[in-house]
């Protein structure tokens, strides 16, 4: 592994853009996903340039949004098998560099149970990403139980991804998405699991928030009083804290302090987001993170730490 430093770290939530989805994406009219200005360039060879550049030993990558579901079932489910075996070849022709978090055909249930078993038995996944709505099925969505009950069986991990709200036409004033529709989406699919008692149903299904836990830790207490008013039987403030999460974004200087509010240390995670964050912004926000922590530095062994054990493979192959 040239150019990495061991032991490295480790990134769960980094993005793969085989050339066959850039053009499934561009057909269905997806060329400015979720109002950014172009589909980002991606290489996996570029990528691991990135890794040694950044320190970065092992990515695990994920397909983001507007994830596979661009057409009928028959098309989201051929999406779906692509980009999990392309992804696949990436982690094969690039030993150690790359895990793989796999997309499911939703919202068809029964066929992304079928493809969770397919991706676990054949293409030995690290685990899954899903998105926060498909069409207007939320994550949360009794309609998802038999998928969510697979995923715990199986002690599955999953990464949360957000994705354009339903109402984005009137809520976001032609600024693009990312901005502030992600982190209102991804509170807003999240709230729904614990709500409806999902996350308290599946002790061993391990959820990843993205993003630094969106805006969650601000709205937390609020959520839970309001649980308590709607008789709600679940523990809003227990559920939250047996999350994890994902600092990609800009946990600096002021996300990272309030995250910790609800939950510690041991439940958070690096994230690059390459490349949709651009690589100097990753560079940036790495930077930041190296110099955190009391003693300055200690919070990225911290990080590592936490991923290794939430996925002991991707440790051992970033060493």
């Amino acid at each position: 592994m040239a150019g990495v430093t061991p032991p490295g770290r480790l990134d769960v939530h980094a993005h793969h853009l085989p050339e066959p989805y850039r053009q499934a994406l561009e057909h269905a009219g997806h060329a400015r996903p979720d109002g950014m200005p172009a589909i980002p360039a991606w290489s996996a060879g570029e990528h691991v340039a990135l890794l040694d550049r950044l320190g970065i030993a092992t990515a695990l990558l994920s397909i983001s949004t507007p994830g596979v579901h661009l057409g009928d079932g028959a098309a989201t489910r051929d999406l779906a098998r692509m980009v999990n075996e392309e992804g696949r070849r990436a982690v094969v022709d690039h030993p150690g560099r790359f895990g793989l978090l796999a997309s499911l055909p939703l919202p068809d249930v029964d066929a992304a149970i079928a493809e969770v078993a397919h991706c676990v038995d054949h293409l030995d996944v690290d685990g899954f990403v899903l998105l926060t709505h498909v069409g207007d099925t939320y994550l949360g969505d009794p309609a998802l139980d038999p998928l969510f009950a697979e995923l715990d069986r199986r002690g599955a991990r999953v990464l949360i991804h957000p994705t354009s709200p339903v109402c984005w036409e009137q809520t976001s004033f032609g600024r693009p998405r990312p901005m502030l529709e992600f982190l209102f989406d991804t509170t807003r699919a999240v709230v729904n699991l614990v709500l409806n008692g999902v996350v308290a149903r599946h002790p061993d299904l391990r959820l990843i928030v993205p993003h630094c836990g969106a805006t969650l830790p601000v709205i937390a207490d609020r959520v839970a009083g309001f649980s308590l008013l709607m008789g709600a039987d679940v523990d809003v403030l227990r559920d939250l804290g047996g999350l994890h999460y994902d600092l990609a974004g800009s946990p600096l200087p002021r996300q990272l302090d309030a995250l910790l509010q609800i939950t510690t240390l041991e439940h958070l995670h690096y994230g690059s987001d390459f490349p949709f964050t651009p690589d100097f912004v990753a560079e940036i926000v790495a930077g930041q993170l190296d110099r955190a922590g009391d003693p300055p530095g200690t919070l990225f062994d911290a990080l590592r730490a936490n991923t290794e054990r939430l996925f002991p493979r991707l440790g051992a192959a970033g060493r």
